[in-house]
């Protein structure tokens, strides 16, 4: 082999060790888009919470909730199977009726008459006046079963947040590097570069609903309701200073920014309206 024949054996060797490692483009991971669609049923998993399944697949979690028969506490557990398909509203409107027919006639009144009409039965031939007392006391004993069931159902209802008017102000401080896009590049929210460690504060008055790492895409999110309509978001934190059904104030602070779930520094923030994105600089004031 001559020294030309060598020397495009060695060029051809560096070219293939080159190529062998490709990298693919990297996209806005700031923006959680999942290319497939929508699934028909979820399995809660730990830390979960109602309010970030709705999130998650851009669903008014009243909504989620009513599907799956869930009570006003919005109480899931894990391992638990949502229902994510939309109910048509012919058998929603057949549902409810069904469900009021069935809780209209209480099981324990009409067994509790079925016991004081046979008790007189038997007792009726040795004294006539037996019939007369013993209806007396079963009669006092089916009030009190009444009664109770209720007040433990009033017990479940959580309470209001905000009643009014959302008064909004900005989460933070910096450069809005993205702003709220539907087509091509779609982006949920805004994106606010500033430094690590920067101040991230509530957005309007309200209660905490999820703060976690449970979605993929939002790093350490924090979810505010503000008034059972109107949803914030929060993600990329570095650090998440709040809990859980924790009450909020609007300029509250509530987490610092940084870089989880994504390559740069910033806070990604969202609102959403009955679960559906819509763009924040419309409800922010002007700056």
């Amino acid at each position: 082999m001559g020294l030309k024949g060598y020397l495009l054996l060695c060029c051809s060797f560096l070219l293939v060790a080159c190529g062998g490692k490709t990298y693919a483009p990297v996209s806005d991971r700031s923006v959680p888009v999942s290319a497939q669609p929508q699934p028909n049923q979820y399995q809660v998993r730990k830390g979960d919470t109602l309010y970030s399944i709705a999130f998650r697949y851009g669903m008014d979690y009243r909504e989620l909730a009513k599907r799956n028969g869930i009570s006003s506490n919005y109480n899931i557990y894990p391992g638990q199977k949502l229902s994510l398909k939309p109910v048509p509203k012919s058998t929603v409107s057949e549902s409810i009726v069904r469900d009021a027919s069935i809780v209209a006639p209480k099981p324990t009144i009409v067994s509790s008459r079925q016991e004081t009409t046979n008790k007189p039965q038997s007792t009726a031939p040795k004294v006539a006046a037996e019939p007369v007392t013993k209806p007396i006391a079963t009669a006092k004993a089916e009030p009190q079963k009444v009664v109770v069931k209720p007040a433990s159902k009033a017990k479940t209802k959580p309470p209001k947040v905000v009643v009014g008017p959302i008064k909004w102000g900005w989460p933070a401080s910096g450069k809005i590097v993205s702003t709220f896009k539907t087509k091509g590049t779609v982006n949920k929210g805004i994106n606010i570069a500033s430094a690590y460690g920067a101040k991230v504060t509530a957005a309007a008055k309200g209660r905490v609903v999820y703060a976690g790492s449970g979605l993929l895409g939002y790093g350490n999110l924090v979810i505010v309701d503000h008034n059972q309509q109107f949803l914030s978001a929060y993600a990329h934190n570095s650090r998440v200073l709040v809990k859980e059904n924790d009450m909020v104030e609007k300029g509250q602070k509530i987490a610092e920014m940084g870089n989880s779930g994504t390559d740069r520094v910033m806070l990604h923030f969202e609102i959403r309206r009955d679960g559906k994105p819509v763009n924040p600089l419309r409800y922010l004031p002007k700056q």
